[in-house]
């Protein structure tokens, strides 16, 4: 019922910057909390950053001070700006939405295809 469409991903030096975009379209009550994981090769996926519908925010301690989540409500978009970005930054990066569908209060979370971010050194 929802579809993530996401932009930005892309090749970039060490110390560079990247901004990620993500828009939820689809049957949406409410967008609980959306956010960004990312997976390297032989690691598992990993939470990046989430905010919720208030703006509150958490961040991986691996990225803190250097990326920056944010959300417009009236677009149903999330965006990651990436900062000083480091070769370890390598991954692709997956946003995702928790969101009721209806009036009930089951939250189910979608994932976006993924896009390619590469940090060289």
């Amino acid at each position: 019922q929802v579809q993530l469409v996401e932009s930005g991903g892309g090749l970039v030096q060490a110390g560079g910057s990247l901004r990620l975009s993500c828009a939820a379209s689809g049957t949406i009550f409410s967008i609980v909390t959306m956010g960004w994981f990312r997976q390297a090769p032989g690691r598992q996926r990993e939470l990046v950053a989430r905010i919720t519908s208030s703006g509150s925010t958490n961040y991986a301690d691996s990225v803190k001070g250097r990326v920056t989540i944010s959300r417009d409500n009236a677009k149903n978009t999330v965006y990651l700006q990436m900062n000083s970005l480091k070769p370890e930054d390598t991954a692709v990066y997956y946003c995702n939405a928790d969101v009721t569908i209806t009036t009930n209060r089951n939250v189910f979370r979608y994932w976006g295809q993924g896009t390619q971010v590469t940090v060289s050194s």
